[in-house]
């Protein structure tokens, strides 16, 4: 990726910042508009420093035309899930039809990046967002120049929320994730999901087969502190070595394990998520959903329409979509509150004693597939691999 280049003479009509799914995906659609876009990265290379699983769901892949050229080596289909209660019995749940994609993150974000700079879009990195000052006709960005148009997709801490007194994330998970190469695992064809109240207040531990990698991590409520989350992957891999004992291949110091570690906003869309001539997108904007924590769907999703929403407004044919586009934006009620039960009533005992029955099948299939799915029985998840 180019340095940053002089500042035009002449504004850009949309400054994006932050190289993201969401981001990118905006910057897409305004500059296969014929709009002078710019995307700032503070980071080297988009694709470095990730903190996301990177799980796409199938019904983005349907309803995301942009994912239609996703080269197919970035990718790696899993169709079902494999539901673990903390005391490691387990159910397999599908759901006819229905898959997910683990991804090459980075690469997928690489992708991104090139199809926004074949549309036309400027891609520079090592920019960092520094401050914005709001002028006649949009904003003056440190550094970078005059914009008409200014969209936040920085991320959970969003720079952009901060400088426009917007609104910012206060309720998050901390995750951290292995990536380790050359893992074999019983049922490679499943997200393998643990529910564990003392390991995972709040979420989940995942074993994920990912893209020539297997993906394995947890996400719980805790200060974001990657040092202090090392003891409890530590308990984590323990707890699961019997069903696959991974403490080997991470511990291998010709062969370190790759390491993502971050913040997951999970309270919902923050308010105020727009001003005049600016808005916020993605993580940023808090577009994850409280239960799954799952957010490039509706990040794609939300930052194509934004971008088909600015492009009307600068080439006038609606008004400043501040003043009605963040209306579509997902409100999350149900799952804000189902968000709430959990992190109030969540039980290991519970767990252990319902994950075989049918109501909880039925809950989990809705979480995971968002429709009912098919309920295979449980078993004693020992079987060493």
């Amino acid at each position: 990726m180019p340095s940053t280049p002089p500042a035009p003479a002449a504004p850009l009509d949309c400054v994006v910042v932050g190289a993201s799914f969401a981001g990118l995906a905006c910057a897409t659609v305004l500059a296969r508009a014929g709009l002078r876009v710019r995307v700032v990265e503070r980071k080297a290379d988009p694709g470095d420093g990730l903190h996301t699983t990177g799980i796409i769901v199938k019904d983005a892949v349907e309803q995301v035309a942009l994912l239609d050229a996703l080269p197919p080596q970035l990718t790696r289909r899993v169709p079902g899930v494999r539901l673990y209660a903390p005391n490691m019995r387990h159910v397999d749940l599908d759901a006819p039809g229905y898959y997910f994609l683990t991804t090459d993150t980075p690469g997928v974000i690489r992708w991104l990046a090139e199809q926004a700079r074949t549309a036309g879009a400027e891609v520079v990195c090592q920019t960092p967002f520094t401050g914005a000052q709001r002028v006649q006709s949009g904003f003056e960005l440190a550094g970078i120049g005059q914009t008409r148009f200014l969209v936040g997709a920085d991320g959970p801490n969003s720079n952009v929320a901060r400088a426009l007194g917007l609104g910012q994330n206060r309720r998050f998970l901390f995750g951290m994730e292995y990536e380790v190469a050359g893992a074999t695992i019983d049922a490679p064809d499943r997200l393998h999901c643990l529910l564990d109240r003392r390991l995972a207040p709040g979420y989940i531990g995942w074993m994920v087969p990912g893209v020539d990698v297997l993906q394995v991590g947890l996400a719980r409520r805790m200060r974001p502190d990657q040092q202090a989350i090392r003891p409890v992957m530590d308990a984590f891999l323990q707890k699961l070595a019997p069903v696959c004992d991974l403490r080997p291949l991470i511990d291998d110091a010709s062969n370190p394990p790759g390491i993502r570690a971050g913040l997951i906003p999970c309270g919902g869309v923050v308010r105020p998520v727009a001003t005049e001539r600016a808005l916020l997108v993605g993580d940023a904007a808090g577009m994850v959903s409280p239960v799954t924590a799952g957010g490039i769907h509706t990040a794609l999703k939300h930052g194509l329409a934004a971008g088909h929403a600015i492009a009307d407004f600068l080439t006038g044919k609606r008004e400043d979509p501040s003043r009605w586009f963040v209306d579509s934006y997902p409100k999350f009620r149900s799952k804000r509150l189902l968000r709430w039960l959990f992190d109030h009533f969540q039980s290991d005992t519970a767990f252990n004693l319902l994950l075989a029955t049918a109501p909880m099948r039925a809950a989990a299939s809705r979480v995971y597939f968002h429709r009912k799915g098919v309920f295979n029985p449980p078993a004693r998840g020992t079987k060493p691999t």
